[in-house]
This record gives C-alpha cells, sequence and structure tokens, in this order.
C-alpha cells in the first residue's frame, strides 16, 4: 500500500527481455537505499514492484508482460516517480494507493495558469465511472485532486487537475507534454462502491 506522496525520482538505466517480461534497473541515488531488501515493494511510477536486486545506489525488479500491457514507462529508459511502501502508523497525506495500475491515458493538455499548470488527461472509457469532481487519483504515482470530469462521447472522459510548482519540482510531471501516455489508478473506494451498488438496488 502507498500514499502516492512521491519520495524520490530515479532513472530506469536498464530493461532487459526477460522472457515476455523484462528486468527493469532503476538508479535512485536520492531515494535512500539503505533499508531497502530484496522482497520489498517499491511504487515505479505508481506500479507496485518487487525488488529482487539491491546494488549501491540502485535496484532491479522484474515486470510481467500482463503489467506491461496495462502500464507506460517501465520498459525503456526514462526517470521514474518512486515511494516506497507505506508502515502501519504512517501519515496519509495523499491517499491509499494499491500500486494496481487501472490503465493508461493521454494528457491533451499542459499548460501554465498563472503560478499552476493545468494537466487534463484523457482516460478510458471502462475508467469514466471511477472519476468524480474533487476526487482522488493518482497519475504516474502521484496522488492528485480532480478538478473537473468532462465526458467524451468517442472516448471515455478527460479529468481535469491543477499542479502546484512544488509538485513539478519533486515528480517527474514536469516532463508530460501533449500526447504522453500515463499511469492512472482510480481511488480504490470509487472501485467498493462500484461493486456495491448494484447489490443495493
Amino acid at each position: 500500500m502507498f500514499t502516492g506522496i512521491v519520495q524520490s525520482t530515479g532513472r530506469i538505466v536498464g530493461a532487459d527481455l526477460l522472457g515476455d517480461g523484462r528486468r527493469v534497473r532503476v538508479e535512485a541515488p536520492a531515494f535512500g537505499l539503505v533499508d531497502v531488501k530484496v522482497g520489498d515493494s517499491i511504487a515505479v511510477n505508481g506500479a507496485c514492484m518487487t525488488v529482487v536486486d539491491v546494488n549501491g545506489q540502485a535496484f532491479s525488479f522484474e515486470v510481467s508482460a500482463e503489467s506491461l500491457s496495462k502500464t507506460t514507462g517501465l520498459d525503456r529508459p526514462g526517470n521514474v516517480n518512486l515511494e516506497k511502501a507505506m508502515r502501519f502508523g504512517d501519515r496519509i497525506d495523499g491517499h491509499l494507493v494499491s500500486g494496481h495500475i487501472d490503465g493508461t491515458g493521454t494528457v491533451t493538455t499542459f499548460e501554465r495558469k498563472g503560478e499552476s499548470w493545468l494537466l487534463i488527461v484523457e482516460a478510458p472509457a471502462a475508467l469514466s465511472k471511477y472519476f468524480a469532481y474533487k476526487g482522488s487519483v493518482a497519475v504516474n504515482g502521484v496522488s492528485l485532486t480532480v478538478n473537473e470530469v468532462e465526458d467524451v462521447k468517442t472516448a471515455g472522459c478527460r479529468i481535469s487537475i491543477n499542479l502546484i510548482p512544488h509538485t513539478l519540482a519533486v515528480t517527474t510531471l514536469s516532463e508530460l507534454r501533449q500526447g504522453s501516455s500515463v499511469n492512472l489508478e482510480v481511488d480504490m473506494i470509487s472501485r467498493y462502491v462500484e461493486r456495491m451498488l448494484p447489490r443495493m438496488a
């Protein structure tokens, strides 16, 4: 379990083929790997991955073909957001994040608005029902608040998010551009509500 509060960024420096999946190496000198061991869970761009090796300032994980088909940015070199699994008793400054990516979205707008930045992501139809005004979403592992939801007939929906300068400074979201693909995890509470409602009708 995670909170969506990114602790550091790292860089994927290798993504070697491993059967149908990949063995991925991440260099993370600022992440603090002293307390990380094989078997620990780390959210990499929002996807929960199991550490299979720790070597100095780098760690490795193995990702299956199934996970690769549901995510973006884990199969090639690039900067990634990192968060260690939370411990019982930790403060939850973001929201509860499972690290199980629900799907990918596409950035349609990323532009400055005054002191902040406007991020609009087009989400697939299968996820549209889970987004709500002032609800939570994890984008590439970052806990964010949805400011607006616009349904799109030909697709799913567009969610609008306001990004403050601090968020851009400490995550990789500053690298987003129109057309960028992002990992999306919906608020887990909305999933339970959706599951329960038909049984209450």
